[in-house]
């Protein structure tokens, strides 16, 4: 009995390490469609969301409160410039006057909308994925950041054709 008890918890600490791991190569690389030399920044579209910003995956606002280390930044890696890149590129849909940078204490640049900071959640995987809104967290409130709101019933679903696009 106690050994299968220790095996369980392995099985646990080692569930939690390879989260962990995946959140920090996450952080480190972003997710799907990241690039080492610039970050494009698209809108993809759903009846109930409406229009809304991705790169790669979906991109978050936090409303409320802050998200800049320990904890938060693991579970909501911030959307960053890679090292020498100043600015984000606007895709289709995207209104480049709006996309901006913070600079961040330890010199990296994170990119934002309309002002506000853009992050990804660790629980999405796939482009499409949109696990992340409304969650509400001990950093606040996270919702996709919305550029067109949903059109009333009988509206049509469209994407817009970019890389990181996403086709639902």
């Amino acid at each position: 009995r106690r050994g299968s008890t220790h095996r369980v918890r392995g099985v646990r600490v080692g569930a939690r390490t390879l989260m962990v791991g995946a959140a920090a190569l996450l952080f480190a690389v972003g997710p799907v469609g990241a690039s080492t030399s610039h970050v494009k920044v698209s809108t993809a579209s759903t009846k109930k969301l409406g229009t809304f910003l991705v790169s790669g995956l979906t991109l978050y606002q936090l409303n409320r409160s802050d998200c800049t280390s320990g904890m938060c930044l693991k579970v909501w890696p911030p959307l960053l410039l890679p090292k020498g890149v100043t600015k984000a590129t606007a895709g289709p849909g995207v209104n480049a006057a709006k996309l901006g940078t913070l600079k961040l204490p330890n010199g990296t640049r994170q990119v934002t909308y309309g002002g506000k900071a853009l992050f990804w959640f660790v629980k999405d995987s796939s482009p499409g994925q949109v696990t992340g809104n409304n969650v509400k967290d001990q950093w606040g409130t996270w919702t996709v950041y919305t550029t067109v709101k949903p059109r009333a019933a009988g509206g049509t679903t469209t994407t817009s054709p970019s890389s990181g696009g996403v086709s639902f």
